[in-house]
């Protein structure tokens, strides 16, 4: 069996400026410029990890809470939340620092699944992950119920035999 890892060992910390050719008619970032921001951030987290060629399989979540104005500095944390067999999910948090006071406040969050590959793309084998924080034993708990809502959404899962579903009805 492969060694653990933490979540810690797998953050990847982005931070750039918002410039005008990034920005909608609002003066806002575009969502899709953010989107690739935090694709970007995500794939160098599932790539610590799992040391291995990584690929999107799918934006499992995004919200988009707060416009991101023109001339903002934008962080984007990605950490690796959990991780399955050969996919691993990855908790975005996006953060505006204020020009003028330097504090940070949240504007966004997403969450996406990557799955490591070998040279020819088939899916391989990553190792498992422990959380340390309270947060992130948080996310890892709630990262299987994702999943086996995601599986029987997709009718790849019995929803009798999703266990950590029916635990948040019981």
């Amino acid at each position: 069996m492969m060694q653990a890892k933490t979540p810690s060992e797998s953050a990847a910390i982005l931070t750039d400026l918002v410039l005008p050719g990034e920005t909608n008619p609002l003066n806002n970032l575009f969502g899709g410029e953010l989107l690739a921001r935090m694709d970007r951030a995500a794939s160098i987290a599932a790539r610590r990890h799992s040391r291995r060629i990584t690929v999107t399989a799918s934006v499992n979540h995004v919200a988009f809470n707060r416009a991101i104005p023109l001339g903002s500095v934008v962080t984007i944390e990605a950490k690796v939340s959990r991780t399955f067999k050969t996919s691993m999910e990855i908790f975005l948090d996006v953060w505006i620092e204020d020009r003028e006071s330097g504090l940070k406040n949240k504007a966004n969050e997403a969450i996406y699944t990557f799955v490591a590959v070998d040279e020819t793309g088939r899916p391989v084998e990553i190792p498992p992950i422990e959380p340390e924080t309270e947060l992130e034993k948080q996310r890892f708990d709630a990262a299987l119920r994702r999943k086996q809502l995601s599986l029987v959404l997709a009718g790849k899962m019995n929803p009798q035999d999703a266990t950590e579903l029916k635990a948040l009805f019981m």
